[in-house]
């Protein structure tokens, strides 16, 4: 279980007592949420009540929700970063959870976050969710925090790109920047969270001889996580942000196939596999790898909610 440490801080708002001041806003922690998609309402969750929220948005019609939440809404693009600047000196620590563009060979938007944050007093601690596709194939070797960067897509050069400009800002800027390498995220409540629909579509998996290993971690575990890294997390440390499974893919489709009663996939071998599943279905099957999480429960003390894809898929009634 998930204990959030005591939220104090050196930083001089956060102690600044005297009568005027400060307005007593600016005396919690500000946690600021960037990329607030359904990770992201699942950290805030995390934190309501304890911290004052905060999140960047590019859509206006989203304000009203997040106001809803309990979070502050501040309309901005990391797109466009003359729109960042009331960003500057806001946050006491932030969550970084936008995904880079989807072309190019940098991560403009990271750097436009890191610019801004650069402005005014740095924020404490940063929490980046990267992904472990970083890593590229591995033959199915057990992969921990240590190994290189190899990254075989375009998607997953770019965010080496957007890692090394956040462990820059926490050298150069004396903030505590931490990664988190992020697999397949599922949830039964999260949108396309499951397999249960590509089973009713009868999406095909390889066979056992031509099959990859595939990492997962349930949403709530994620978000949990970031929330542990906030406080806990070491100065430009890298944790892998997975559960305990050690499945191959097809395997994963089997399980999940008998836990909502429906029919098991077809196996195909790779060499027909393109004949019938997607460029992109086909690109993470290109992949495998088993990675430790070891440091992320040791050094971040999380327990695991869902260490196994099979506790993780079913749905629980809410309590």
């Amino acid at each position: 279980m998930l204990i959030l440490p005591a939220l104090r801080s050196p930083h001089p708002l956060l102690y600044a007592t005297r009568p005027g001041a400060l307005p007593a806003r600016f005396r919690r922690e500000r946690v600021l949420l960037v990329g607030c998609g359904d990770v992201g309402v699942r950290v805030a969750a995390q934190l309501k009540g304890r911290v004052r929220l905060l999140a960047l948005t590019s859509s206006a019609s989203r304000v009203a929700d997040l106001r809803a939440l309990g979070i502050t809404p501040l309309v901005g693009n990391l797109d466009r970063p003359a729109s960042l600047t009331r960003l500057a000196g806001l946050a006491t620590r932030v969550v970084h959870l936008a995904p880079p563009p989807e072309s190019g060979d940098g991560d403009p938007r990271t750097l436009a976050l890191i610019r801004t944050l650069r402005q005014r007093t740095p924020p404490q601690s940063l929490v980046y969710g990267s992904t472990s596709g970083v890593y590229g194939d591995c033959g199915g070797e057990f992969v921990t925090e240590t190994r290189a960067a190899n990254a075989h897509t375009a998607r997953a050069q770019r965010r080496i790109v957007a890692e090394n400009l956040v462990r820059h800002l926490g050298r150069a800027a004396a903030v505590t920047c931490t990664v988190l390498r992020i697999p397949g995220i599922y949830a039964p409540d999260r949108v396309g969270g499951t397999p249960r629909e590509r089973l009713i579509r009868g999406t095909p998996v390889l066979c056992a001889q031509d099959d990859v290993f595939t990492n997962h971690v349930h949403a709530d575990d994620l978000a949990r996580a970031c929330v542990a890294a906030l406080w806990r997390g070491a100065p430009q440390r890298i944790y892998n942000a997975n559960d305990d499974s050690v499945l191959k893919m097809g395997d994963y489709f089997d399980l999940a196939a008998d836990l909502y009663g429906l029919a098991r996939p077809t196996r195909l071998p790779r060499s027909t596999a393109p004949q019938h599943m997607s460029l992109l279905l086909l690109s993470f099957m290109s992949e495998s790898r088993r990675m430790d999480n070891t440091r992320l429960k040791k050094e971040l003390r999380l327990t695991l909610r869902y260490p196994t894809v099979a506790q993780g898929l079913v749905v629980r009634p809410a309590r």
